[in-house]
């Protein structure tokens, strides 16, 4: 695969986690997949254990809540493609550290889940730039639901929504998941090197 940045955006259940993974396995090359999900319930415990078995057994695994890039570079080798999934469980992950124990948003915590997001949004682009890897990095949309009745999901709203434009804006493709049909939204159509 060459050096390209490619972002899937979709809602749940849309296939956007499959169409990244077929992206990255039409490489024919080393994967490294980054997961950013964390087990706290039977549920997602079971969530988690189905990614699994649908990934290839010979990608490498890294699991890493926050500090993505860091512990990229940390476990990158010889990948020729880093697939994330997602910047949606990243920047939930953010702001509940954030936020901490309490749940509450306030000025305080929103300006530290800001930082942080855009920390890490900040330290991915530049890994993404000077590597030599390419990057699938999966999001969810969600500018397509409803506004939240709660602050909390307003704040991870904005936070995600701002993180997935400036993904968006450095990405070389994007592609909205519908259904599980992508749709093209920034391409590659007619350059050299297209995904697919």
């Amino acid at each position: 695969m060459d050096k390209k940045l490619t972002l899937v955006l979709g809602g749940v259940r849309s296939g956007k986690s499959a169409y990244a993974q077929g992206l990255a396995e039409k490489t024919g090359e080393r994967v490294l997949f980054v997961a950013t999900a964390q087990a706290g319930d039977d549920e997602m415990r079971r969530r988690i254990e189905a990614h699994q078995r649908a990934r290839p057994s010979f990608w490498r695994t890294l699991e890493t809540p926050t500090r993505i890039a860091d512990a990229i570079i940390g476990q990158i080798g010889g990948a020729d493609v880093v697939l994330l999934d997602c910047v949606s469980l990243l920047v939930s992950n953010l702001l509940e550290m954030a936020v901490g124990e309490g749940r509450e948003i306030d000025s305080e915590s929103l300006s530290l889940a800001e930082a942080l997001v855009d920390g890490e949004i900040e330290a991915l682009l530049a890994l993404c730039r000077k590597g030599r890897a390419g990057f699938v990095l999966v999001s969810s949309e969600v500018g397509l639901g409803f506004l939240p009745t709660n602050p909390l999901g307003r704040a991870y709203g904005d936070l995600l929504g701002k993180a997935n434009q400036k993904i968006a804006s450095q990405a070389d493709a994007v592609y909205l998941m519908v259904a599980g049909l992508p749709l093209e939204v920034k391409g590659l159509a007619g350059k050299e090197g297209q995904l697919d």
